[in-house]
């Protein structure tokens, strides 16, 4: 079957990695189901995978790609929960949690394997491609905002780093969920951008704001930790998934920290459980995910560019 896959590991240039040919169907497995792939979206994690962070040689050729949307055995339309060993279904007793691409193949290919349990019936009122963005990215920021910031309808967030996935829908869903919503980019047309999916006002990094925020979503790190600590009122918190600027900010800002009693909550992925609520939180608003681009899969290579480049504005898609 036709796939993209890491070859090799180029810490680097991790494109020089990134290869595109044949690889082995999956076999089956007790406990695991094959989905037939229709749509697989991108995330800042296969770069990461072709630079070796959690993914090693020994685990060479690696089928990048966390996210997907297709055809189960049965015929079902379906979305794939990444997260394999959370539950137990399908794996050891002892075995740790991980991502698909960390032990598992993944979903940039024609099929993918994962335990039955890792799937969700796909709401009927979004397309493959729109439900292939969900499961990371948009996951993300929903547990984020929902379960780890504990925003009500009413309450004020800053999105720090419009443009990228996860920013881009926490913009998306807070509005969606009555928040007020303050976002930042470098870029005027990514500003620009925010505003026009639902963000009241969008700044330069680093801006004074109209007003302190209750909780702030956190995605790039050391170039604007000291602005989102500053930004929080009294006893607001600060919500860190993501590190793309590098982790190691100037300031640490701990006076402000524990002076103001503020919050720092580090977030990962979601549950299940979570994606489901996700799936019908989309579907019944009317909620889509932000599509940048849609590509075939065997032009795969120009979407891990623009997304290492920074050249988009939501979410790149493959489709197969």
């Amino acid at each position: 079957m036709f796939a993209a896959y890491a070859a090799r590991i180029d810490r680097d240039r991790p494109l020089n990695g990134l290869e595109l040919g044949e690889r082995p169907e999956p076999q089956a497995r007790p406990g695991w189901s094959t989905v037939t792939v229709k749509a697989a979206s991108l995330n800042h994690h296969d770069l990461w995978s072709l630079r070796g962070v959690g993914l090693g040689e020994e685990s060479l050729p690696m089928i990048l790609g966390c996210d997907a949307a297709g055809i189960d055995e049965q015929g079902n339309e379906v979305v794939v929960y990444p997260v394999v060993g959370l539950s137990g279904h399908g794996v050891g007793p002892d075995e740790p949690r991980s991502i698909l691409t960390e032990r598992y193949q993944g979903t940039f290919a024609e099929k993918v394997s994962v335990p039955t349990w890792n799937l969700l019936p796909k709401p009927k009122k979004l397309s493959f491609e729109e439900a292939a963005c969900l499961p990371t990215a948009w996951l993300t920021a929903y547990r984020m905002l929902f379960t780890n910031a504990g925003v009500r309808p009413g309450d004020t967030v800053l999105v720090q780093g419009a443009g990228g996935g996860v920013a881009t829908a926490a913009i998306v869903l807070a509005k969606a969920a009555g928040l007020r919503v303050f976002a930042t980019s470098r870029d005027e047309a990514k500003r620009k951008r925010a505003e026009d999916l639902g963000a009241d006002a969008a700044f330069e990094p680093g801006a004074r704001l109209p007003q302190r925020v209750d909780a702030v979503i956190e995605t790039v790190g050391a170039a604007t930790w000291s602005h989102s600590v500053k930004s929080l009122r009294p006893g607001g918190t600060l919500v860190i998934s993501g590190a793309t600027s590098g982790p190691h900010p100037k300031a640490a800002e701990l006076n402000r920290i524990f002076f103001l009693e503020l919050k720092v909550v580090g977030s990962t992925m979601g549950t299940k459980d979570e994606l489901a609520d996700l799936l019908s939180f989309c579907a019944l608003t009317g909620v889509r995910p932000v599509v940048d681009t849609v590509l075939p899969l065997d032009r795969a290579r120009e979407g891990f560019e623009k997304m290492a480049g920074g050249d988009l504005f939501g979410k790149v898609v493959l489709t197969v």
